[in-house]
């Protein structure tokens, strides 16, 4: 009898799960209107043999996004300990604020693109308590400098702080901090509001939806394993991010795609060392439609692309300029 019951209890809820799964793909098909920005990194850009500023200059100047979102990263802008170079980071808010376009600029320690935590090497060499100090004078130091510029848009704490795995450079890093310096950016800039960031796919958002004013998504639809092998994310509906922020009480309005994958896996250090039609096998232009349909049905007004460099590269290296091109649509649009 006790063996009958288990038997319906678990087929009722196999048949519950169907359902829920077949609504989730119900409230997918409703279309949003989405304002796309664009994720820039200089340091990729020169990783791939580009001519950095050449490239965010073709980027502002032909896709006219509204939004780009850029990072005033630690290790470049302290290199040596308590000496600070924001060129970089000066020419390019400069550039858009000249464009007329929105900056979302990330501070921290962690920030996009790898090596994932931007720490100068010095700081490795110090304590607990002497590094915490070293890293909020530079947190108090960016943001007394950029707020207020007028192509500010909003500020970005830390890239994915409460991931639980630890990749790249960031086996010791420390999401304790990130709550303090929260505090810290808000007591400095009662202007801006401030995005946490959290992986769409990886991680729950408990945390990250508790702790800025909005709270931005990846969406990765197709991943290489560390092994090689590739795994797609086809079969969540994109309802699904939807009910997952409303769920942990964030309202549409302040929730956004951080990072919308639109461009491929690489199955070494980059495009240069890996085959085109390797590359085709996680992102061709098919898949980076499809992205943008998807993106589309979640609900989010907001979605930074990620690949810029990429495209960019596409078209002056293997002159192929469909990524740049359809991307320019899509943000005229």
């Amino acid at each position: 009898m006790i063996f009958k019951i288990i038997k319906i209890v678990f087929g009722l809820l196999f048949v519950g799960l169907i359902i829920f799964y077949g609504c989730l793909w119900l409230l997918s098909n409703k279309q949003y209107k989405v304002d796309y920005g664009i994720s820039f990194s200089r340091f990729h850009a020169q990783s791939l043999g580009l001519d950095w500023q050449k490239t965010y200059l073709t980027m502002l100047d032909e896709l006219k996004p509204k939004y780009i979102r850029l990072a005033a990263t630690w290790s470049e802008t302290e290199a040596e300990k308590n000496k600070f170079d924001f060129s970089a980071v000066d020419w390019q808010m400069n550039e858009a604020r000249k464009r007329g376009v929105n900056v979302l600029l990330v501070v921290g320690q962690k920030a996009p693109r790898w090596p994932e935590c931007h720490v100068p090497q010095w700081s490795k060499e110090e304590n607990n308590s002497e590094y915490s100090r070293s890293f909020f004078n530079y947190v108090k130091i960016v943001v007394e400098r950029y707020q207020k510029n007028p192509a500010l848009y909003m500020w970005q704490v830390e890239n994915e702080p409460f991931i639980k795995f630890r990749f790249g450079e960031c086996e010791h890093y420390d999401s304790t901090l990130v709550s303090d310096e929260v505090s810290l950016v808000r007591s400095l800039d009662k202007d801006h509001r401030i995005l946490i960031t959290d992986s769409g796919e990886l991680s729950t958002w408990q945390d990250s939806s508790k702790v800025g004013d909005l709270l931005g998504t990846t969406i990765y639809r197709i991943v290489r394993t560390p092994s090689g092998r590739i795994w797609q994310y086809d079969w969540v509906p994109a309802a699904f991010y939807r009910l997952k922020a409303e769920f942990w009480g964030v309202n549409l309005e302040n929730f956004i795609v951080a990072e919308l994958q639109a461009e491929p896996w690489f199955t070494s250090s980059g495009p240069s060392n890996t085959d085109l039609e390797e590359q085709a096998k996680t992102m061709n232009i098919g898949r980076l439609e499809n992205h943008f349909d998807y993106v589309e049905k979640i609900g989010v007004s907001q979605a930074y692309l990620w690949g810029v460099e990429w495209w960019y590269w596409m078209r002056e290296v293997k002159h192929d300029a469909s990524y740049w091109e359809l991307v320019k649509t899509k943000i005229a649009n």
